[in-house]
């Protein structure tokens, strides 16, 4: 059976600031993928990202996102675009003064969840997702990076988001917490929420199985694994020769 696409672009530019950062862009994004965008930096990962809820300026082509004709889409669609993805940044953006739950509270709230019960259980749902359901009522500068970024992938499954994009998310994480969030973000591609992570970290390429796409020289492009590997696991003479 074929898995509903999500996103669709055909000839598709992006520009920021006038400047042309990808062209020629055709690509789908489907239900469930775990998705790698390769790339090093300011190669157009993060506006490619940006483009898909409005942030970045789709110039040219046709870019379908959900219902939405993002090239046509009127500004005060774009709040309600937003809310179907889960956005996850490498530099956490957590509120310091505020615990676990309070941050996580104040995102239900602010995106119109008022039922108090409602908005515990979500909480306790997500937190429980991420391994951080004992940690609740932590300040952030009492957790440990990793611990941060897990709370920050909860923050952004709070709405049951359809496609999770994760910029960078182990920019700022040792190897070993930055393994286990991509582990993380896997299994939750496995649990039917698309995942697009951003990286110019290849080694990640040959531990998880994943769709691999490059942005490179303002193109986008598919990276097919060799034939004797599986599909995510190319090498890196692959991604970047």
């Amino acid at each position: 059976m074929e898995k509903r696409t999500l996103i669709k672009y055909e000839d598709v530019e992006i520009c920021q600031q006038e400047l042309i950062i990808l062209k020629n862009i055709d690509f789908e994004v489907h239900c469930g993928e775990f998705i790698f965008l390769l790339g090093k930096v300011g190669s157009g990962k993060s506006s490619l990202l940006k483009s898909f809820y409005g942030e970045a300026l789709v110039s040219a082509g046709s870019a379908q996102v959900f219902d939405y004709n993002v090239r046509k889409m009127k500004k005060s669609e774009i709040p309600f675009l937003r809310r179907k993805f889960g956005i996850v940044f490498q530099d956490f953006q957590l509120l310091t003064d505020r615990t676990v739950n309070q941050n996580l509270e104040f995102v239900l709230r602010a995106t119109g969840w008022k039922d108090k019960n409602a908005i515990a259980s979500q909480i306790e749902n997500v937190l429980q997702q991420v391994g951080m359901a004992t940690k609740d009522y932590k300040m952030p500068h009492q957790l440990s990076g990793g611990e941060q970024q897990r709370v920050v992938i909860a923050r952004a499954l709070l709405n049951s988001p359809e496609i999770i994009l994760a910029d960078e998310p182990t920019g700022n994480l040792d190897p070993e917490a930055g393994t286990e969030l991509v582990e993380l973000l896997h299994q939750i591609s496995l649990a039917g929420t698309t995942v697009i992570m951003a990286t110019h970290n290849m080694n990640w390429v040959d531990k998880f199985q994943a769709r691999v796409l490059r942005c490179e020289n303002e193109k986008l492009s598919e990276v097919e694994a060799p034939p004797n590997l599986p599909k995510g696991e190319a090498s890196n003479s692959l991604i970047f020769s």
